[in-house]
C-alpha cells in the first residue's frame, strides 16, 4: 500500500480487516516496524477520535507522532495552481508539502468541504496537492469526499459483530445506511466512503435510505438498493449505520429535519435484533435516541475503540512497503 485515500488503494478488504483484529488481540505485535520513523498528522480542521487513534496506532507500531493544527498554528496555505497570492494565503502547498515530505515518513491530512462549491470540494484539491507534491506516502484522516479510516473501521467493526451472532439462515447481513435529522448542514464524506466501502466489500445485502432529495453521488452508492421509506428499509435488517449529511445535487442544503427519521426503539422492533452503529460525534436525541445509544443494541463504543486497529493495520502495510 502506498497510500491511503480510499477503498481503491485497498487490494483486499477482508484481510485488512483481519489484520486490525490481529492487533486488537496484539497490539505490540510489530511495535519495530515503525522504529525510527515519524508520522505527521495534519489537521486542516477539529478532531478527536482520528487524531487520537491514529496516533495510539503509530505508537503500537513503534512510530512517533507528530500533530500539527494548520488552521491554527501554521500560515495559511494556498493550493491553487497558479495562483496569485496577494490575499490571504501565506505559503503555496507546493513549498510546504515538500518540505514535510522531508520531515516525516508517512504524511496524515485531515481536510473538510466547505459545502459551498460542489466542483472544488469533489475535486479532493487539498489532499490531491499534498499527494503530488509530499513525495511520501500520504493517509486521509478525512477529506471533502471520504473518510476511509472511519469506513475500515466500519467493517472491521461488522466483522467482529458477525463472530458473535447468526444470521437466522441468510447469507449475507443485511446492513442499512439510514439519514437523520442534525441541527445544522454536514457533509456527504461518512456516507460516502461507507456506501463505498460496503459496496466494494460485496458482502452483504446494502440498503440506503433517506428523505428525497438527499440523494448521493451515483459514484458512491451504484449497487446499493435505495428508498425513501425507512421502515421498508429497517425490516430484518441486521446492523443500521446512522449518519446525518446535507444535500448533494443542490449542495450543501438542509431541506429535512424531520424528527420522525431519528432511530428509536420504536424502529428497532423492525429489524433482526439489529446492531446500531455512528462513527461519532453524535447529537443525541436529534440523530439517535438515548435509548438506543444506551443500549445493547448500540455499538458506538466498540466501534470507536476500534479506530485505533484501523489505523494501525493501514499504517502497518504502508510501513512494510517503504
Amino acid at each position: 500500500m502506498n497510500q491511503f485515500i480510499s477503498v481503491k488503494d485497498v487490494t483486499d478488504i477482508n484481510a485488512l480487516a483481519k489484520k486490525a483484529l490481529m492487533y486488537k488481540a496484539n497490539p505490540f505485535a510489530d511495535r519495530q516496524l515503525g522504529a525510527d520513523k515519524r508520522i505527521g498528522l495534519l489537521f486542516l480542521n477539529p478532531s478527536l477520535r482520528t487524531r487520537l487513534s491514529t496516533q495510539v496506532a503509530a505508537k503500537n507500531l513503534g512510530m512517533e507522532a507528530i500533530v500539527f493544527n494548520v488552521d491554527k498554528e501554521g500560515w495559511a496555505l494556498e493550493f491553487e495552481e497558479g495562483a496569485i497570492m496577494s490575499g490571504n494565503t501565506v505559503e503555496h502547498v507546493k513549498d510546504a508539502a515538500p518540505i514535510l515530505g522531508q520531515y516525516f515518513d508517512i504524511l496524515c491530512i485531515r481536510t473538510f468541504p466547505s459545502l459551498k462549491n460542489k466542483e472544488d470540494d469533489y475535486s479532493e484539491m487539498f489532499i490531491n496537492q499534498f499527494i503530488r507534491y509530499a513525495g511520501v506516502p500520504v493517509v486521509s484522516l478525512e477529506s471533502a469526499t471520504l473518510h476511509p479510516l472511519q469506513s475500515l473501521t466500519d467493517i472491521v467493526t461488522i466483522t467482529e459483530a458477525l463472530q458473535q451472532r447468526t444470521l437466522r439462515g441468510k447469507s449475507k447481513p443485511k446492513i442499512v445506511l439510514t439519514w437523520a435529522p442534525h441541527i445544522k448542514a454536514l457533509p456527504q464524506c461518512v456516507a460516502n466512503s461507507f456506501a463505498q466501502w460496503i459496496n466494494a466489500w460485496g458482502e452483504a445485502d446494502f440498503v440506503i435510505t433517506h428523505p428525497q432529495d438527499y440523494e448521493l453521488s451515483e459514484v458512491f452508492t451504484k449497487g446499493a438498493f435505495i428508498t425513501h421509506d425507512q421502515d421498508a428499509a429497517l425490516k430484518d435488517a441486521d446492523f443500521i449505520y446512522v449518519k446525518n449529511w446535507s444535500t448533494f445535487t443542490d449542495y450543501g442544503k438542509v431541506y429535512e429535519n424531520d424528527p420522525e427519521w431519528m432511530l428509536t426503539e420504536e424502529k428497532l422492533k423492525l429489524t433482526n435484533n439489529a446492531k446500531v452503529m455512528h462513527c461519532l460525534p453524535v447529537r443525541r436525541n436529534v440523530e439517535l435516541s438515548d435509548e438506543v445509544l444506551d443500549s445493547a443494541h448500540s455499538l458506538v463504543t466498540k466501534q470507536a475503540g476500534n479506530r485505533v486497529w484501523a489505523a494501525q493495520a493501514v499504517l502497518s502495510e504502508i510501513l512494510k512497503h517503504k
